[in-house]
């Protein structure tokens, strides 16, 4: 009766641990299964990073750490440029001046400048000043010329048909200013037309960048024309 109790008992316990090792077989298996996974994956990225160092190599593309250091700095160079401003006080402008060049001061004083300007008796020039300023730079003219050019042609007060005709530097067609729609059209059509025809090398009417080589083709009848045109400009910055 006690051995059939032992017996008993040896055989419960059996089929108690059997799954345990199952269990336990199994977790091992999977873990070694995985362990070769890993370690085959990481011969093949091996592989890859050597077969792709090999190519590099092949074509002779090194990359350094100061390579990467100097692309940096040059980088950093290039995104923030320096621009240095005129004051208002430093401009300078002679008879015989180079018309493609700027006066050299930021928009924010030239705006400021504009506002200050004691003979624009009808506030055109301060009304557009942020255009004419954004015309000058796009078409390469000296802001001081153009400012002088208007208001040898146009008046300071800006005569009614120039004004009507938003034209300021007195552009004629068949006889008749030529008209535009807005302050804004007008004036960049001066500014082109200054740019395209005048003021580049190879334009139609192209004989210089002065105010007397503009003068032969704009004003050619005229003898006091370079002298109105200056005057003007000087007082735009006296």
């Amino acid at each position: 009766m006690k051995d059939n109790s032992n017996s008993a008992l040896r055989i419960r316990e059996a089929i108690v641990i059997l799954p345990v090792l199952l269990i336990f077989g199994t977790v091992i298996q999977l873990f070694s299964m995985n362990t070769k996974t890993t370690q085959v994956a990481e011969t093949e990225i091996q592989e890859e990073i050597q077969v792709a160092t090999t190519e590099f190599e092949r074509e002779g593309i090194t990359t350094t750490r100061s390579d990467i250091e100097r692309t940096s700095n040059t980088q950093e160079i290039e995104e923030v440029p320096t621009i240095q401003y005129k004051t208002i006080e430093e401009i300078e402008i002679s008879r015989d001046m180079d018309l493609t060049v700027r006066c050299g001061i930021s928009k924010e004083d030239f705006n400021t400048l504009m506002a200050n300007l004691s003979v624009d008796t009808s506030g055109f020039f301060e009304t557009n000043s942020s255009i004419i300023y954004d015309l000058c730079e796009k078409y390469e003219l000296n802001e001081i010329f153009f400012c002088g050019l208007i208001a040898g042609e146009s008046g300071w007060n800006i005569a009614s048909n120039h004004r009507n005709t938003h034209n300021y530097i007195s552009m004629m067609s068949n006889g008749k200013l030529i008209r535009y729609s807005s302050d804004e059209e007008g004036l960049e059509a001066a500014a082109k037309l200054l740019h395209n025809r005048y003021l580049t090398e190879g334009g139609s009417y192209y004989r210089g960048k002065t105010l007397s080589s503009v003068q032969k083709i704009f004003c050619p009848n005229s003898s006091t024309w370079v002298g109105l045109i200056y005057g003007c400009m000087k007082q735009v910055i006296k």
